[in-house]
């Protein structure tokens, strides 16, 4: 048999294994459309909720918008609903051109080249532009994204210590003899919400002649004073080699990813990249609408502003509170309590108080740094946050971990 027993109740055993360590990751199915306040059912089959959402990537609150809806319909009645097809057979329509071009305009780069995901790019463009002779130097604590491009190109890999500049320019130095040197790094970390110091970062590639590779997802939009990114916040527009970022986040929510940057490396993908050439091409309706999202953002900045006074207010009510948090100025803002299973009780505490948020542990997080990640985004107004607040006092202090550093919640939870 091909499936024999003993392998099925091996695997039953560890899924149950899970389950006492309190662990299991249950989904919570959403009745309505992603906003700052959404409708849920969760356990399955109970009433449904609705709760604050403080949890999800949508960042300008642009997901369900007015305009990024009317976009997607009208380019769904002219366009169609997918293509059927990869990019360089038959699946590149004008809509997929018009967006790559707003992008490269967006991002101040110099081309743009689709995938169907960020994760997509990253995993393609490593392998389509180096080789056994180079070498990616990249930040511990890239994005899973990343780290498995990485592992899918022959280049060899080495590792900075997160954020350290001196161990960067220390390896830049021991790598001299590679043909090329791509130093890697996101530009807000996801689970952190620290920013890399691009600035510093871009300073040493020029001295020991690399190139800059950034994720930028978790800042495109938002980060920076049109939004830009973190290469506009640190002063490096047009100084970013290979920059990767996505749709799925605050430029619609949907899905899709680019890798945008020098015209040579675009080019190099659309040659060799892999899911580009063997993933079909994203969905029209999804590339209209991004497009409307772009026009909205080169419009105004209200939401990317409304967005930093959000994340602004919510690390300082938590701090007060006497939360232990990550420090830094994004909206993402994480709540540490180190201890898997009480991530886990604290966050259905919050569900229960009208707050929808997930715990975060390994193998997401490093072991030991379990955590809540709280996500702020425009569509957030103060009251829904204070309202937030007050849930978030209540269940801490349920569980005794107001006031606590970070020894104090071990010592009283464990890891």
């Amino acid at each position: 048999m091909a499936y024999p027993a003993a392998v099925r109740d091996a695997w039953r055993a560890e899924l149950a294994g899970i389950r006492e360590k309190g662990i299991f990751k249950d989904e919570r199915f959403i009745h309505s459309p992603q906003a700052a306040r959404i409708t849920v059912e969760y356990p399955a089959g109970a009433p449904l909720k609705e709760v604050v959402n403080l949890c999800a990537n949508n960042y300008l609150g642009l997901s369900s918008h007015p305009a990024v809806v009317a976009a997607a319909h009208r380019a769904l009645d002219e366009r169609g609903y997918g293509m059927s097809s990869v990019r360089f057979i038959c699946g590149t329509q004008d809509v997929h051109r018009a967006l790559e071009e707003k992008l490269t305009a967006f991002l101040g780069t110099e081309d743009t080249i689709l995938f169907a995901s960020c994760l997509d790019a990253n995993a393609g463009v490593f392998e389509a532009i180096l080789g056994p002779e180079d070498v990616m130097i990249s930040d511990r604590l890239v994005h899973a994204s990343i780290v498995d491009g990485i592992r899918l190109c022959k280049a060899m890999h080495d590792t900075y210590k997160h954020c350290d500049m001196a161990h960067l320019e220390e390896k830049l130095r021991e790598h001299q003899d590679k043909r090329v040197r791509v130093v890697i790094t996101d530009g807000v970390f996801s689970m952190d919400g620290d920013m890399a110091p691009l600035d510093e970062i871009v300073a040493l590639a020029e001295q020991y002649r690399a190139l800059v590779f950034l994720d930028d997802s978790h800042a495109t939009g938002f980060i920076g004073r049109t939004g830009r990114g973190v290469h506009e916040r640190f002063g490096v527009m047009g100084k970013i080699d290979i920059l990767t970022t996505t749709l799925g986040k605050a430029l619609g929510g949907a899905s899709g990813g680019c890798v945008s940057g020098r015209k040579e490396i675009v080019d190099l993908c659309r040659q060799r990249a892999r899911p580009y050439l063997f993933s079909n091409a994203v969905p029209p309706p999804i590339a209209a609408s991004a497009i409307a999202v772009l026009d909205i953002l080169s419009a105004t900045t209200a939401r990317r502003d409304a967005l930093e006074a959000n994340a602004a207010f919510w690390r300082a009510g938590l701090k007060d509170a006497g939360f232990v948090i990550k420090d830094g100025d994004s909206p993402i803002v994480p709540v540490m309590l180190f201890n898997a299973k009480l991530a886990q009780e604290v966050a259905r505490d919050l569900y229960d108080e009208g707050v929808y948020v997930v715990g975060f542990f390994f193998p997401v997080v490093a072991a030991g740094q379990a955590r809540i990640r709280t996500q702020l985004s425009a569509d957030h107004d103060i009251p829904m946050l204070e309202r937030a607040l007050e849930a978030f006092k209540k269940v801490g202090a349920k569980h005794g971990i107001l006031g606590l550093d970070k020894k104090g919640i071990i010592e009283k939870y464990g890891l």
